[in-house]
């Protein structure tokens, strides 16, 4: 949920700290918004099962967190 309309950044990132996918970026309008990701990179290569990092970067802060991708 964004409080005010911002530029946003949301990337996933491998283990190596190498970015894999970017997910979102630009201007987001303020409110709650749903991403997706189908476990493909930015190429369109599907991704190996495994624990990946997805930083959200806003105008504001940055948050990291771990998933886990099950194919």
């Amino acid at each position: 949920v964004l409080p005010y309309a911002q530029p946003i950044a949301l990337r996933v990132y491998n283990l190596k700290g190498q970015c894999v996918a970017t997910l979102a970026a630009g201007v987001w309008d303020e409110g709650a918004h749903i991403v997706r990701w189908d476990g493909r990179d930015d190429a369109g290569r599907e991704l190996a099962t495994g624990t990946y990092l997805y930083r959200l970067e806003t105008a504001e802060s940055g948050q990291s967190k771990k998933m886990l991708l099950l194919r």
